[in-house]
């Protein structure tokens, strides 16, 4: 007689082959299941899923507006509890790949009151005004995850000893192969063929510098889409972790004992006018900008950034801002390359890993075509 699953089941308590005699069953042509995605309270993402006929699904302004119960997911008061699900971007399903010619969907949304008012968490509608109105500048967002993967016991990082710490210090697990230094490796594989096939422009992983750790990275992407692609790929993050058993978190520092790195949004930033020559000057007065600033992006850059940005493990000092070229002790990186070359793009190393891409992009977005700002002298090589 087969055992009772326990709490924490792992796929391997699980039969595959029921699981597949079921995901097998051929699905009506005329029928597409549709996954609504939206991002709650406190920016994780929620979803549910509902049958649409598939002449509905091909462009987003198609899709029927839905609801969802905003009481449980600390959206909406309990006399009032109805919020409207406004479909912005549809991506292909993974999860349930078909074979008939028809994809089923993921529809990325955002969340508004039943009279129209987009709700006080509705970030998406903040950056849509940011962005609205200045087409022209053609801005480019390339954003690097990093995340790190704990058993479920929630406590124990990926390759580390219950209760312990590892053997060898940070070092030889960036960018790492070998089983002793390479940890959730088939999770970031396997996120990456996901967001491949539902058409999220990831661009890269690789093992980042605390074990346990990983990243990616989605773009470039054009302005608001930046916040839709990155939003939806946390999304299929948390999925293929839940498919893995393995728990998922976006904590800037979650893990404050021993010397370990952090993990960060970087998050990659270019306008037409700098990729155009001369395009060098215009990232320095955008960084200019960004400066000036300081207080108000470090305000939206994520919950408990300051465990992180503490001037040590490739950070700057949360309460300083600084530039330099090659300088990941700054809080804003212009790479080699760019130097170089005289046009490219900047880093901007502040944002944390939980931080909200919607809010992230706009806000520099804004701050960059904004009054001009003084001049603030690169950082020093040696001062890093």
């Amino acid at each position: 007689m087969a055992d009772i699953l326990k709490k924490a089941t792992g796929q391997a308590a699980l039969d595959p082959s029921v699981v597949a005699q079921y995901a097998s069953l051929a699905l009506p042509t005329d029928k597409v299941l549709a996954e609504y995605v939206w991002a709650d309270a406190v920016g994780n993402t929620r979803s549910k899923t509902r049958t649409l006929p598939t002449d509905r699904t091909k462009a987003v302004e198609d899709l029927p507006k839905w609801n969802f119960d905003g009481s449980s997911t600390d959206q909406a008061p309990g006399d009032d509890s109805e919020v409207i699900l406004r479909p912005v971007r549809i991506f292909r399903d993974p999860f349930r790949p078909r074979s008939d010619g028809v994809d089923n969907i993921l529809v990325m949304c955002d969340t508004y009151t039943p009279a129209g008012e987009p709700l006080p968490t509705n970030s998406r509608a903040v950056a849509e005004a940011q962005f609205s109105g200045k087409e022209d500048e053609e801005p480019w967002f390339g954003l690097e995850l990093e995340f790190t993967l704990f058993n479920l016991d929630e406590k124990t990082p990926l390759g580390w000893p219950k209760g312990g710490m590892p053997s060898r210090p940070q070092g030889p697990y960036y960018c790492s192969v070998g089983p002793e230094n390479n940890f959730g490796r088939h999770i970031t594989e396997s996120l990456y063929r996901a967001c491949l096939y539902a058409g999220i422009n990831i661009s890269g992983t690789n093992g980042e510098v605390m074990p346990g750790q990983q990243e990616y990275q989605v773009g470039p992407c054009v302005g608001i889409d930046a916040g839709d692609q990155l939003m939806m790929s946390r999304y299929i993050l948390q999925r293929v972790c839940e498919d893995f058993q393995v728990y998922c978190t976006l904590h800037p520092k979650p893990i404050t004992e021993g010397e370990w790195n952090g993990a960060g949004m970087h998050t990659n930033v270019s306008t037409k006018k700098m990729r155009e020559e001369g395009g060098l000057e215009e990232i320095k007065q955008a960084i200019y900008k960004l400066g000036a600033k300081h207080d108000e992006h470090i305000a939206i850059y994520g919950e408990g950034n300051e465990l992180r940005l503490t001037g040590a493990y490739e950070t700057a000092d949360i309460d300083t801002f600084c530039y330099g070229v090659a300088n990941r002790g700054a809080s804003v990186r212009i790479g080699r390359d760019t130097e170089a070359e005289g046009k490219g793009y900047f880093e901007d190393r502040r944002p944390s890993s939980n931080a909200d891409p919607y809010l992230v992009c706009g806000k520099i977005f804004d701050t960059i075509t904004g009054p001009e700002a003084p001049v603030i002298e690169a950082m020093d090589k040696a001062e890093a």
